[in-house]
């Protein structure tokens, strides 16, 4: 059952009206740990370097990214980020890390640690069309771990989503990407908590760098021109904004 827990899919995926799949399917798990002498942080981030990345490449999966909360309410967490072709090869790469014998042994060794977590939290998404698959910033030698941050955009109902993701699409990411943020995914929610939502995760150098680019941003007069079209004013399109921000393990693919 434990095993089922920390490698389960989540049941009906709720999709936009009329959407055809394309994107990966990027899934979210927030491991809530807390600050005790077992030290869960430290175990967890150990099982996932030795054992479940390993594992995932041994059945064809790739986890993209795994994070620690930096400046985050509810800490402290682990973000794994994963990311699959489609909802089939992630159910086929699960079913199979279940009878990957190794990784199997591993994990029933872990559970006897000690409390593994305190509860898993887990979100799917679907990337959007203009990124399609989780990018990975080039890794710069010589130079301190990037800041993350993780930003989610609630939305009234399914219609005025789609029209802040045509946003994002028709030239909000291009901006990011011309002010020199460091884009790493876009995805809409399939699954999770207060649907419907985006959520999509941006790298800076450090949180100098952060503070300067959104500042750019929020003048750019591209960025000013688009917000003053008719029906894509926040207000309209936008009922909760929530951010957070990671910094990456050293063993994180995205860092």
């Amino acid at each position: 059952m434990r095993r089922r827990m920390f490698l389960s899919t989540l049941g009906a995926a709720a999709v936009l009206p009329g959407a055809v799949p394309k994107g990966a399917v990027i899934e979210l798990r927030h491991y809530h740990l807390r600050n005790t002498a077992d030290n869960q942080a430290q175990r967890i981030g150990e099982f996932i370097e030795k054992h479940a990345i390993p594992a995932s490449k041994r059945v064809g999966g790739q986890v993209a990214g795994v994070f620690a909360n930096l400046v985050a309410p509810g800490g402290p967490f682990l973000l794994l980020v994963n990311s699959y072709p489609s909802l089939a090869a992630m159910e086929e790469q699960q079913a199979k890390l279940q009878s990957d014998a190794v990784f199997v042994k591993a994990l029933n060794a872990y559970y006897q640690t000690g409390l593994p977590y305190q509860r898993i939290d887990v979100s799917l998404l679907r990337a959007f069309d203009g990124v399609p698959n989780v990018e990975y910033p080039p890794i710069e030698s010589g130079k301190p771990p990037r800041v993350f941050e993780l930003r989610t955009y609630e939305s009234n109902n399914a219609a005025t989503l789609a029209r802040k993701i045509k946003m994002f699409e028709d030239g909000e990411i291009a901006i990011f990407r011309r002010l020199g943020m460091k884009v790493v995914f876009f995805g809409s929610a399939m699954a999770g908590v207060n649907l419907p939502n985006l959520t999509y995760m941006l790298g800076y150098d450090d949180l100098a760098h952060r503070e300067k680019v959104w500042k750019a941003f929020g003048a750019d007069p591209e960025w000013q021109k688009m917000r003053a079209l008719p029906g894509l004013a926040d207000f309209e399109i936008v009922s909760n904004i929530s951010s957070i921000l990671l910094r990456p393990l050293a063993f994180s693919p995205v860092r």
